[in-house]
């Protein structure tokens, strides 16, 4: 398994086991699974609302004794209505004892979008808290705090584009060690990858497959599929690979982390085994050529009348 090296030499695996979407009763089994088939990073959240579920898989897992705490890499996120200073640590606490752990090995600040405390989505404009009234770096410096206390290893943001990388790094001498964003052959953001790179800034990309299973009301009409397109059809067609697996390899062969959700044991398993696909120059090329700069996750979600966050990709 390829893995992404921190600046103490502390290493993530590529792959990893998303969570976002898997349904409670479902999310337990998928976690001990993976961990049992050769997982060694699992990506949660605490608004995916099935920490404790998860914290019950890993318990039971790290008990049996032939998988240690040490070994596998957990990354969590805070969400939007606790970019307080007060309220951060308080959050990773809850998710500590949700998922069943002393510490995390990767703290991500989930967006760069502030809700009032207590609101897990907004219905009102009152809702938000502008960045004026809860600037990134006082989140930030709360999560910089945690690390020092020793409850999480690393931190990170998700969701920042370069602007808001640059403005939060302006201000710190502490960069985000991850960004974790949207990245698949239909938004394959080279300035932000480049950005990253030179700044030693890791990438994880989410909604590798485009997401198929959210929402209807986070759906455009006619949307394009990654595992119909024919580029991606043809290529693991050559590999004997499934679409799936040759858009989880072309996320790791840029070096980039890539968290596939699946609570499905084959589609677990098979996307495990993108790993041994080895793209060629030529399959990249022909990759390469069909960004078209597609969002399944557009951040709409977030716009109301008059709300700070009309344009939360800076586009």
């Amino acid at each position: 398994m390829k893995t992404l090296k921190f600046s103490n030499n502390d290493e993530i695996p590529a792959i990893g086991l998303g969570t976002w979407k898997s349904e409670k009763g479902k999310v337990q089994e998928a976690v001990k699974i993976a961990l049992n088939e050769g997982y060694r990073h699992i990506d949660c959240a605490a608004i995916y609302d099935n920490e404790a579920e998860i914290g019950n898989a890993l318990s039971e897992v790290f008990s049996q004794g032939k998988i240690r705490r040490e070994d596998v890499w957990i990354t969590s996120k805070l969400w939007n209505d606790s970019h307080k200073k007060e309220d951060v640590i308080p959050a990773l606490r809850q998710t500590l004892k949700d998922l069943q752990l002393k510490y995390l090995d990767l703290y991500l600040i989930h967006w760069p979008v502030a809700f009032r405390h207590g609101v897990g989505f907004p219905t009102k404009n009152e809702d938000y808290l502008s960045l004026e009234e809860v600037p990134i770096i006082e989140t930030w410096n709360a999560m910089l705090e945690a690390k020092k206390q020793g409850l999480v290893k690393h931190v990170g943001v998700s969701n920042f584009s370069v602007k808001k990388l640059k403005d939060l790094m302006a201000q710190t001498q502490e960069f985000p060690e991850m960004n974790q964003v949207e990245l698949h052959p239909f938004l394959q953001q080279h300035e932000l990858l480049e950005f990253c790179k030179e700044n030693n800034i890791h990438l994880t990309a989410y909604s590798p497959l485009g997401s198929g299973d959210r929402n209807k009301e986070m759906k455009a009409e006619n949307e394009p599929s990654l595992l119909e397109e024919p580029v991606i059809l043809k290529i693991a067609e050559k590999h004997s690979a499934s679409p799936g697996q040759i858009l989880i390899q072309w996320a790791v062969a840029r070096g980039t982390a890539v968290i596939p959700k699946s609570t499905s044991k084959g589609h677990i398993i098979a996307n495990l085994e993108s790993d041994k696909i080895e793209l060629d120059e030529a399959d990249m090329k022909e990759i390469a050529e069909l960004d078209r700069h597609f969002r399944y996750v557009n951040g709409e979600f977030f716009v109301t009348k008059q709300n700070p966050y009309e344009n939360i990709y800076d586009e």
